[in-house]
């Protein structure tokens, strides 16, 4: 044994044998949909009135802030606007639209079957976006059935619907997302965070990471 250590000691001193560094902390991973949802369970309503989910509807749905951010449970519609892909396009979405309010850092329109993002309600009497801290590229997370994803703002809808996501985030949340007969009627609950960006906008794993720090933050603050 001895033998070994003086080994080793003169490998060390050689610059041959060099030291492991410890290996950084893992980041911590995102909290769970419960300790999300245990956080919107009494709604501080900020919207001067409330939204509907479908325009035959009534308006059922607040606006409302909490802990630095700001969340609301409704539906979820299915946006498939901006770049045209096998998936969205004119023949697969009636009401296709070839561009997204926010774009991607190429400045191009976000593709919806490939990047995570919600739609905010345009601005209107009833609640602007803009005024509760949030913007394009913004960080929110969208709980549906237990399942967490993040997401980032990435378009904007009619004034008085509220509760739409991209192609991609309905897939990957477990519902259908086709455009025209797809989406869930929930519940869905969206909470998108004050002050927050997404870089890039297009990014799903830089979407995860600011989220799950955000919602951290959120689900840890009183």
């Amino acid at each position: 044994m001895r033998k070994l250590l003086l080994l080793a000691a003169t490998l060390l001193a050689a610059g041959t044998l060099v030291p492991t560094a410890a290996a950084s902390p893992a980041p911590l991973a995102g909290p769970t949909a419960a300790q999300l949802l245990a956080k919107t369970q009494s709604c501080k309503q900020i919207s001067s009135g409330k939204y509907k989910t479908d325009s035959e509807l009534g308006r059922t749905i607040p606006v409302c802030d909490a802990n630095g951010a700001v969340w609301w449970r409704a539906d979820m519609d299915i946006d498939c606007d901006g770049q045209r892909t096998a998936r969205c396009n004119e023949d697969t979405d009636p009401w296709f639209q070839p561009d997204t309010a926010f774009h991607r850092s190429d400045g191009k329109p976000l593709i919806s079957d490939v990047t995570h993002y919600v739609v905010v309600p345009s601005p209107s009497n009833t609640w602007r976006y803009s005024s509760s801290g949030l913007a394009g590229a913004g960080s929110c997370a969208v709980i549906y059935n237990n399942k967490v994803l993040y997401a980032s703002i990435g378009d904007t809808g009619p004034t008085d619907i509220i509760g739409e996501a991209s192609y991609s985030t309905a897939r990957d949340l477990g519902i259908n997302p086709d455009p025209e007969n797809g989406g869930t009627d929930g519940p869905v609950t969206y909470i998108c965070f004050k002050n927050s960006k997404v870089s890039p906008i297009e990014s799903n794993s830089a979407a995860t990471t600011v989220g799950e720090g955000r919602a951290n933050t959120f689900v840890t603050n009183n």
